[in-house]
């Protein structure tokens, strides 16, 4: 594959800057994910040249999109469905005790 000429890094520069602030995450998080040890963005760059040099920009998005995936099964995990508040279960629980209240009054 070829090289990715200066346009193109800084382009990729940018999108990245964008998509992690979009995303809530920082250049540590995408280091963390890419298993680089440094979150400078020339070694996150330089991860990127790799992939490009494997497979062009093809690579580049299909790598980028594993991490994205990776958080957000992440997120899915800390916020499982089983932690999900019913909408009504509140109003239901407010409700009973309304209920025993009411009863106790007239007993």
């Amino acid at each position: 594959m070829s090289k990715l000429s200066q346009q193109e890094e800084k382009e990729l520069i940018s999108f990245i800057k964008d998509w992690l602030k979009s995303r809530g995450f920082t250049q540590k998080d995408l280091a963390y994910e890419l298993n680089i040890k440094s979150n400078r963005t020339s070694e996150i760059i330089q991860k990127i040249k790799e992939f490009h040099k494997k497979g062009g920009m093809f690579n580049v998005a299909k790598n980028l999109i594993k991490v994205e995936q990776n958080w957000l099964k992440n997120i899915e995990n800390d916020y499982p469905e089983t932690n999900k508040t019913q909408p009504y279960n509140q109003l239901d629980i407010i409700d009973s005790l309304v209920n025993k209240i009411s009863q106790e009054t007239i007993d």
